[in-house]
């Protein structure tokens, strides 16, 4: 039977008995607002646990003065239904107050990888997701931690993080899960109308257009990024590009020939909605 905890010693505790019993621990953070993307992704992780950890907790040092903290949707007892039926053995709920208390000072950034594609445009962002996801590690104490690849970026920055904090945890990526028209899934999706839904569409379709041109033979990523651009001007006339980025698949910084391993990532405002999408080429 699914249990839910709240109290972060609670939450080690249990997990410290897990292992001791020889059980494995598996680990999915979220936010809530559990969508299909979030399902499959539990269902990947069951099959490579033995007990399967689920947080919820909307992260307040990952949101700007001027972002949807207060307005994130949010919907917890179908949370608890979705998870139960997704055969989650334990939701890890904290508050607040629990995970960052009066007097809270201690902060995690992962320089460099920080600074580009979304970073630019949400200054702190990957400061509070880098803080929280190391808090959340070190409280659960997982075996295996599962992100999605829709959030490129992030993967890369928690990755780096464990690596160089020497967190005894594996952090696996599962790819990106999409609607049938291809629009990636997000919580945020709920902000769109249905006239703004349809258009998006096209922003993976643009993504599939520069994929298509570096199998093609073009190599000139200006080129690759003007052609995406004006995809996303003709089909998503109600979008308002953040940025459209091809990077080093690995560091993340920015190319100017597409040789290797290569990724295309852009955020582009729909109406009330900030949609972000990748795709990986090479390698």
């Amino acid at each position: 039977m699914m249990q839910v905890i709240h109290a972060p010693a609670e939450m080690y505790n249990q997990t410290m008995l897990l292992k001791m019993s020889g059980k494995k621990v598996g680990f999915v953070p979220t936010m809530g607002y559990l969508h299909k993307g979030h399902l499959e992704l539990l269902k990947f992780a069951r099959e490579h646990c033995d007990s399967l950890v689920l947080s919820i907790f909307v992260n307040p040092t990952q949101f700007g003065p001027k972002e949807d903290y207060g307005s994130y949707p949010r919907d917890l007892e179908r949370d608890k239904e979705l998870a139960a039926h997704a055969r989650v053995d334990t939701i890890f709920l904290p508050d607040v107050d629990s995970m960052y208390p009066p007097g809270y000072r201690t902060f995690v950034e992962v320089e460099e990888l920080s600074k580009g594609l979304c970073g630019a445009f949400r200054p702190g962002h990957f400061r509070g997701v880098a803080t929280i996801v190391c808090k959340l590690l070190n409280i659960v104490a997982p075996d295996e931690a599962f992100f999605g690849e829709k959030d490129a970026q992030q993967l890369v920055i928690i990755r780096k993080m464990a690596q160089d904090l020497n967190m005894p945890v594996k952090i696996s990526g599962f790819p990106t899960v999409r609607d049938a028209d291809g629009l990636a899934m997000s919580s945020r999706n709920v902000y769109l109308s249905d006239e703004e839904r349809e258009q998006a569409t096209g922003l993976y379709r643009a993504l599939q257009n520069g994929r298509s041109l570096i199998e093609g033979g073009e190599t000139e990523a200006a080129r690759i990024d003007a052609a995406i651009r004006e995809a996303i001007a003709r089909d998503v006339p109600a979008g308002v590009v953040e940025y459209v980025d091809i990077v080093d698949g690995n560091t993340l910084a920015p190319v100017s020939r597409t040789i290797g391993k290569t990724l295309i990532a852009l955020a582009v405002r729909v109406g009330k909605a900030r949609l972000i999408d990748n795709i990986r080429v090479g390698g």
